[in-house]
């Protein structure tokens, strides 16, 4: 157990001062002999879960336990845990609504005890790292990364509500990593598929993109993640941030003063693997200034960049001091952090679960339509629910049995529920329009449907028909409003967590009343002005 670790620092050798720079992940529940001797031989720095890896809290407090028990120092073992519609792990663990819903509900107070009881959850069950919040000031309707995983498009906003978060996961003995700067909110591309750029000029990055970077750095944040993004103004060669010395070195350490952990967003996205390569990606990253570079999935990219950079070591490419800087500062934070004593705070499942209701039900947002809320239970009503079924790098398919339908329905609605894919078939098509004819009360509750021409038409088509009242829910993106701007009733969920389907059911119910602020602008509608 970490409880019996060395903490000398001085007993690593080269070859485990390097692996202290890598973090890496497996495939499948258990880790593989591949694996398991990665952490034994080379001394890797830190694990990462994905959904692949887990399946309940207890089989996640098993597998730390075991990867603990491989590795001759305490292992950071981290999660990409964000809340609402990024997290890895459901079962045994409360889900808190993600930052969108957090920053229309603007509660600073809330957001911390949503980090702090989500990270001593964690934390009771091996990881001690989260790879939240999300800094990323989303002002980019096209974004498709980023979006609800924003706390909004005001900086301040973000800043505010992100340093929150910061405080609760360090309450709750998690190290948080703010990501991903210098900033991934105002981009059209996904750097899991290529190389986006941000064009803006200095004073533009300074006063939005870099705000609560800047302010995330005067609370003391642990780690901050780069992001495989091309800012020309710091960087003029086209180099990605997570590859720049200008920016890691000279803007991130020594402008803005950061002395955390530099972790770099996984090296195997496309922007990195498909351009430099993950092993010289590695070299790279390290000589720029990061710190903790990850390499998530393939077993022979994370051997292949942990020998490059030990060749880059004895061929004086990499100075022994950039690595010592580097590993003393990995080493520094799990000792600061209670990893070689495995100190773990309580959790309070009954105060976790109060926090998501509180913030849930002063999340849901109605952006136009309000007078036509609350939907008389008299009425019958339809309700189609979009469903993801192909998964991507962003989006995860995760079976759901609490729908809107079905929060409706125990309120006490007459519901028929019909259940679309976010790309509907022709079939499925025929089928809610046949079914709308016979209700008095149609709710569409979409699923990033700007990206989904299927759902876009029979929205727009629904939403024009006089027969019946036609309610729009939105599941996830707030912009889905922009392909249809004429809809009559509009609300963002930001999510389609269960917590959240209980909230909207009492929003459309009038059983509670509506608190929360549009924190994005969507076409005509501006974003709210939120009390700082």
């Amino acid at each position: 157990m970490a409880a019996n670790k060395s903490n000398r620092f001085e007993r690593l050798g080269l070859k485990e001062k390097i692996g202290q720079l890598f973090m890496c992940g497996f495939d499948g529940l258990e880790p593989t002999k591949g694996f398991m001797n990665l952490i034994k031989d080379y001394g890797l720095g830190g694990v990462i879960y994905f959904r692949r890896n887990v399946r309940n809290a207890a089989q996640v407090k098993a597998l730390s336990a075991k990867l603990q028990e491989a590795s001759a120092a305490p292992l950071f073992i981290a999660i990409d845990q964000e809340g609402g519609m990024v997290v890895r792990l459901e079962e045994g663990v409360t889900v808190m609504p993600g930052a969108m819903a957090q920053g229309a509900a603007s509660n600073a107070e809330l957001t911390r005890e949503a980090a702090k009881w989500s990270g001593a959850e964690l934390r009771e069950i091996g990881i001690n790292m989260n790879f939240a919040p999300c800094l990323d000031v989303n002002n980019n309707p096209n974004n498709p990364v980023i979006g609800v995983r924003s706390y909004g498009e005001d900086p301040s906003h973000v800043a505010r509500l992100g340093t929150a978060a910061i405080h609760g996961y360090r309450e709750g003995g998690i190290v948080a990593v703010a990501k991903h700067f210098p900033g991934h909110g105002d981009t059209a591309a996904d750097s899991h598929h290529e190389l986006p750029s941000v064009p803006h000029n200095v004073d533009r990055l300074n006063e939005v993109e870099l705000l609560p970077f800047r302010k995330a750095i005067e609370q003391k944040v642990d780690a901050i993640m780069t992001a495989h993004v091309v800012f020309p103004a710091f960087e003029p060669e086209g180099i990605p941030a997570t590859l720049s010395r200008r920016i890691l070195s000279g803007l991130l350490r020594d402008e803005l003063g950061f002395e955390g952990v530099i972790v770099t967003d996984c090296l195997e996205m496309n922007a990195i693997a498909e351009t430099i390569g993950v092993a010289r990606g590695a070299v790279e990253a390290i000589k720029a200034g990061a710190d903790l570079i990850l390499v998530s999935h393939r077993l022979i990219r994370q051997t292949a960049a942990l020998e490059a950079v030990m060749e880059a070591v004895m061929t004086g490419e990499i100075p022994e001091s950039r690595i010592d800087e580097a590993a003393r500062r990995i080493w520094e934070l799990k000792q600061s952090r209670g990893l070689f004593v495995n100190a773990a705070p309580a959790t309070n499942r009954a105060r976790a679960e109060e926090v998501r209701r509180q913030l849930s039900e002063a999340s849901v947002t109605v952006v136009k339509g309000g007078e036509a809320i609350p939907l008389s239970k008299s009425s019958s009503t339809l309700v189609i629910w979009t469903e993801a079924r192909v998964g991507t790098e962003v989006i995860e398919v995760i079976s759901q049995d609490w729908t809107l339908g079905a929060a409706l329905a125990q309120s006490g609605y007459d519901i028929r529920e019909i259940r679309i894919g976010i790309d509907p078939t022709a079939e499925e098509a025929s089928e809610v329009r046949s079914a709308a004819e016979s209700y008095q009360t149609v709710i569409f509750a979409s699923y990033d449907a700007g990206f989904s021409s299927g759902q876009t038409g029979l929205i727009r088509e629904l939403s024009a028909d006089g027969r019946f009242k036609f309610v729009w829910v939105s599941l996830r993106t707030p912009y889905d409003l922009l392909v249809a701007p004429d809809a009559p009733t509009y609300l963002c969920a930001f999510e389609n967590k269960p917590a959240m389907m209980t909230a909207i059911a009492g929003i459309l119910s009038g059983e509670l009343d509506v608190l929360a602020k549009l924190p994005v602008t969507i076409g005509e509608h501006e974003r709210l002005s939120v009390e700082e």
